[in-house]
């Protein structure tokens, strides 16, 4: 019954709005908080999967290599592939949900996504691991789980990576595009807005791009525990921490006007499509959670949107799918989407 009001409520919001841009503001943001809120009090902790159903095999393709590259957290694997026309001019950078595994990336795992951008002649870089991350410079490390060095993903994915892909494979470190996926989307915004030269753009999928919005700091808390047993406060420092607002891409939206970033942001709506099967208990149990977690998604999605539109028409295309839940199949779609549009940007 909890799931189904969530779904109610954000079919109810929509239909409300009309086409997204609507100017609706305020009614938005109440419905942020709303979901995020409620989300909080009746899912956790057990819809903490941020970033995708588990998977039990990593789908490994010989046509991407493994590529090594030293940072002050260790050495970091990313796996490649090469655009088929053989180009080193357009390079796409894919970050993985909260989940990361250290093995292969989740685009590789669960998607095609690889391939497909490597045939719009598009390299494709996925970096390995970065669990609970979001792909920025942590304050310290982790003492919850033994964390040996802070995290430092953001220089890594800014500098070492690109100086090392320029050096080594001759990789243009600029006029690039990044993406990602739930914690990857928010990740991927606030790169482009901080390091405009490096990405020209940006694309989110299911983002949490409210991350310091009402209830979602207690959320992540919970949910970085739950993934890896990390200490949120050595993330971003606590909660009246600036650097909260500074990896919060709905207060980063003048930064990305100001860039000219080409923006693509999508999110479900938490409702089940024809693909989400439930053929056992626990395939039930993840269709909820992904509910859940996509309905809180687009909250966030929603009001980043209401902050960009305030500035006017924008450089931005919004995508609110008329079903979709937290899960790869949804995100592949939106890649499919989204491919002609950045092969023209790019």
């Amino acid at each position: 019954m909890r799931v189904r009001w969530i779904r109610e409520r954000v079919a109810a919001e929509g239909e409300r709005e009309g086409r997204p841009g609507g100017g609706n503001g305020g009614r938005v943001r109440r419905l942020v908080r709303g979901l995020a809120g409620f989300a909080l009090a009746v899912a956790l902790p057990a819809v903490l999967a941020i970033g995708g159903a588990p998977v039990t095999k990593a789908a490994f393709s010989q046509d991407g290599f493994d590529f090594w590259v030293d940072s002050s957290m260790g050495p970091i694997k990313s796996r490649i592939f090469r655009a088929a026309d053989g180009n080193t001019g357009r390079v796409l950078y894919a970050l993985d949900g909260l989940r990361a595994r250290d093995d292969l990336s989740g685009w590789e795992i669960d998607t095609d996504v690889p391939r497909l951008v490597s045939q719009y002649n598009i390299n494709i870089v996925m970096p390995v691991g970065g669990q609970s991350s979001f792909y920025s410079d942590w304050a310290a490390a982790s003492n919850t789980n033994g964390q040996a060095k802070p995290y430092a993903w953001e220089t890594f994915l800014t500098q070492d990576l690109p100086n090392a892909m320029r050096d080594r494979l001759g990789f243009s470190p600029v006029g690039n595009a990044v993406m990602g996926l739930s914690m990857g989307g928010s990740a991927a915004v606030t790169l482009a807005a901080y390091h405009p030269e490096q990405f020209k753009y940006a694309a989110a999928y299911s983002g949490y791009l409210n991350p310091s919005g009402l209830g979602m700091r207690e959320a992540l808390r919970l949910a970085l525990m739950d993934a890896g047993g990390y200490n949120i406060d050595a993330m971003w420092g606590f909660p009246w921490d600036p650097r909260w607002t500074r990896n919060d891409p709905t207060h980063e939206v003048n930064l990305l006007r100001a860039n000219g970033t080409r923006l693509w942001v999508s999110s479900g709506n938490g409702i089940p499509g024809q693909r989400d099967q439930i053929n056992a208990p626990m395939d039930l149990f993840h269709l909820v959670n992904a509910q859940v977690l996509e309905a809180v998604a687009l909250g966030n999605t929603k009001a980043f949107q209401a902050s960009w539109d305030g500035g006017g028409p924008g450089n931005a295309t919004f995508d609110y799918t008329p079903v979709g839940v937290h899960s790869w199949h949804y995100w592949t779609d939106e890649v499919v989407k989204m491919l002609p549009d950045l092969n023209e940007h790019l």
